[in-house]
């Protein structure tokens, strides 16, 4: 029998190549940088706090953060993400610290972090309520939970199919704002959405599907 942990593993670890070409993976076109950075700005504090960046595949919303003076802590299931990753902030001189783990649960022990952000990894997890109820804990009174999601045309990678046990994840291709809202009003003080679809520097080009920012204060 298949593990399906495996099989996501696997398939990750086999798109983390390739991860970067996507222009809001890879941010290499200033604009986009450009657009990202001006974003987290807007969600996060001025000032340094601890980040915790759940799903952070290659690291490129991590370096970001770590440009800002933010303190980052990296979290993905993909062996391969999380050394490009490393590498990518060693690079430049960047200080971070990731971890090989499930971003459902992430293994950072007691730490509470000022932030928790995760993009566009919800509707890969099989127990995606419960992930949110995770996270929640794990940060301080006063906290923040960014989620950058949407529905997607297509799941997964382009052009390779997601993997067979995708079809019994609860959101699958992707969760609506006011379906992801109603999942986490009751765990947090106060939300708002952000519509991101409008915005074509923040996926190198226009797009039509549904995509959004939820910040949410704990």
């Amino acid at each position: 029998m298949t593990d399906p942990a495996a099989s996501i593993t696997d398939y990750w670890d086999a798109a983390a190549s390739a991860f970067d070409d996507e222009p809001d993976h890879g941010l290499r076109a200033g604009p986009t940088r450009a657009a990202w950075a001006r974003l987290l700005g807007s969600w996060l504090p001025s000032h340094p706090v601890d980040v915790l960046d759940a799903g952070c595949g290659t690291g490129s919303l991590s370096l970001l953060l770590a440009e800002a003076g933010h303190r980052v802590t990296g979290v993905d299931l993909a062996p391969r993400m999380v050394e490009q990753a490393r590498t990518k902030l060693a690079a430049v001189g960047h200080a971070a610290r990731f971890l090989v783990g499930d971003a459902a649960i992430p293994p950072t022990g007691d730490r509470r972090f000022d932030v928790l952000l995760s993009r566009h990894l919800v509707w890969t997890l099989p127990d995606p309520e419960a992930a949110l109820h995770e996270w929640v804990t794990r940060l301080r009174p006063g906290g923040r939970l960014v989620l950058v999601e949407g529905r997607w045309r297509e799941a997964g990678q382009k052009g390779v199919p997601y993997v067979p046990e995708a079809a019994s994840l609860p959101w699958n291709g992707g969760i609506g704002a006011a379906e992801l809202a109603a999942a986490v009003r009751p765990l947090v003080a106060d939300l708002r959405v952000e519509p991101l679809s409008g915005d074509p520097y923040l996926w190198g080009g226009p797009v039509t599907d549904e995509r959004y920012a939820l910040i949410a204060e704990i």
